[in-house]
């Protein structure tokens, strides 16, 4: 049976571990102990524990990975002559994994949400409070940042907190220039409901050294002109997302350190070295990570190893999903061409969590987390 490594566990590794699974010997690298996914971050910051209950989970639980053999460490190297990646453990030994296949999936770092640290079950959980924490004890709230993550923060803070100010300031005319219009003009109207104030035009300058990799307080300085603001909390979601690539080799990588791919999401060069997810370069949007291309990735690998045709991956326009995430009226999820369709709450958490995502997609997942 060949083996398969898929290196990084997150969304986009364990789909693809899971797919592989039943056909391959698969081990899987993960600094955590379990998926912590790295979407939704405004229902993560206002309502840790029920989004832990959905977005949190421990590899054991599912068992699509039973035939998986995980491994909790850090990659530090590849070698691409031998087929072999080196992890540091926890113990701060090296080992050494080697792969018939190679799939790299190790994601991105952004913000202080989404960080490639070694983190036990312990560390996970009270570095999700700690942010909520820090927020609920805010009188008011400052979000920079113009995407998804900004906007969706800036929603959910100001529907928790009703009495806390909240501002979002963002560079262009609108916010979410990578959705349709329709989109847009749709949260807007979510925002001003939410009482959350709209700055655009603003384009913030980070100090020296900082990548907005915690919550802060002191000024903004504004690039575009205006006067300096300031808030209890600076929640900053400004996009500088950095590839966790520092474990390969630079021939693969593209400019901005993102793994180059082809249509087919091989490496150039390298048949037996597949990408997706955050960390592949397959378009601006690296659109691989929210679009389910683990299903495609898992037939090319097959593919591959039986010498079969592979299928090419093509990206969607504009993003699409859901923006603000599970609400109490319900999650409202966009189409690429901006359009809306609502699913209730109660469909969500008894039809769309339980079995459309934990037994669909995950092809099934024990228990529930007590948080």
């Amino acid at each position: 049976m060949k083996r398969v490594v898929v290196a990084g566990l997150g969304d986009s590794g364990v789909l693809t571990a899971i797919r592989l699974a039943k056909d391959c010997d698969v081990v899987g690298i993960s600094g955590k102990t379990a998926l912590v996914s790295g979407q939704e971050l405004g229902w993560r910051i206002s309502r840790p524990d029920h989004w832990a209950a959905h977005n949190w989970i421990s590899f054991d639980r599912f068992r699509g990975l039973d035939r998986v053999r995980t491994v909790h460490g850090i990659l530090t190297a590849v070698d691409l002559a031998s087929r072999t990646v080196t992890v540091r453990g926890s113990d701060g030994e090296d080992m050494r994994e080697g792969y018939d296949a190679l799939v790299i999936s190790t994601g991105v770092t952004n913000g202080f949400w989404r960080q490639p640290t070694l983190q036990s079950a312990e560390e996970i959980g009270a570095g999700l409070h700690a942010a909520h924490d820090r927020l609920a004890a805010a009188a008011s709230v400052i979000v920079v940042g113009g995407g998804a993550a900004a906007v969706s923060s800036a929603a959910n803070i100001a529907r928790t907190w009703p009495d806390k100010r909240v501002e979002l300031y963002f560079p262009g005319d609108r916010a979410l220039t990578q959705y349709h219009p329709r989109t847009w003009a749709r949260i807007n109207r979510r925002l001003e409901e939410a009482g959350v104030a709209l700055r655009p035009g603003h384009r913030a300058v980070l100090p020296d050294g900082f990548t907005g990799d915690e919550i802060t307080s002191g000024p903004v300085q504004w690039s575009t002109g205006q006067e300096p603001a300031s808030a209890d909390a600076v929640l900053w979601t400004v996009g500088r997302v950095r590839p966790n690539s520092g474990w390969l080799p630079t021939e693969l990588l593209d400019d901005d350190g993102f793994v180059r791919v082809t249509p087919e999401l091989q490496v150039p060069g390298h048949p037996e070295v597949f990408a997706v997810g955050d960390i592949a370069a397959t378009d601006p949007q690296r659109s691989s990570a929210r679009n389910r291309a683990d299903g495609l990735l898992a037939h090319n690998v097959m593919a591959a190893f039986e010498g079969r045709p592979l299928r090419t991956y093509r990206a969607p326009r504009s993003r699409w999903g859901s923006v603000l995430g599970i609400q109490r009226d319900g999650l409202e999820v966009f189409a690429p061409n901006g359009r809306a369709f609502r699913i209730p709450a109660w469909s969500f958490e008894r039809v769309l969590m339980p079995l459309a995502v934990r037994r669909g997609i995950y092809r099934g997942v024990r228990g529930a987390r007590t948080v």
